[in-house]
């Protein structure tokens, strides 16, 4: 007779226990929760969002981007951020002050050094997102200033207004030699 649960043959787990046994080891090795998956499920319509550089908002003080200048840091140079630096969106809850919302047909946001689209330069160094808690390094290649105060701006794409609204994080740019 078969029972549930029993132990069939000696060392070895009854049925539950192997299950429990896979599942602790499944959680240890990091294999994907319900929470993972959400956190890097694709962007899409009617989502709002929270945009980050460097892993903050913004909203409590200026986010450092780090740069990379020769000399001494003078008013108006400008210089290519150090590598290391990062920015994502997090799916989720935002204020009207931290975060956006996609709208009613964005799939991406783009992230744009300055001035959004439409005032937009070919320079101002723009990647585009298309999954929330995946990080992209913010490209050394870019010019941005060696001092001062700005704004990265995290756009819904395709805009879709009025129901889109874009995410501004508040930046400082710190020259380092």
């Amino acid at each position: 007779m078969l029972r549930t649960g029993a132990s069939h043959g000696r060392g070895r787990l009854p049925v539950r226990a192997r299950w429990v046994a896979a599942a602790a080891c499944a959680l240890a090795v990091g294999l994907p929760t319900a929470a993972s998956a959400q956190s890097v499920a694709k962007v899409g319509p009617r989502q709002s969002f929270r945009a980050l550089v460097n892993g903050r908002t913004g909203s409590a003080a200026p986010v450092v981007i780090r740069m990379g200048c020769a000399g001494p840091v003078l008013p108006g140079a400008t210089g290519h951020p150090l590598a290391g630096q990062s920015v994502k969106v997090a799916l989720g809850a935002a204020t009207a002050t931290d975060g956006g919302f996609t709208g009613s047909g964005a799939t991406s946001i783009g992230v744009f050094f300055g001035p959004p689209p439409p005032a937009a330069a070919a320079s101002t160094g723009l990647l585009t997102l298309d999954r929330y808690g995946v990080a992209r390094p913010i490209p050394t290649s870019i010019t941005l200033p060696c001092s001062g105060s700005g704004h990265v701006t995290f756009v819904p794409l395709p805009m879709s207004p009025p129901t889109s609204r874009a995410a501004v994080v508040n930046v400082a740019f710190v020259g380092q030699p």
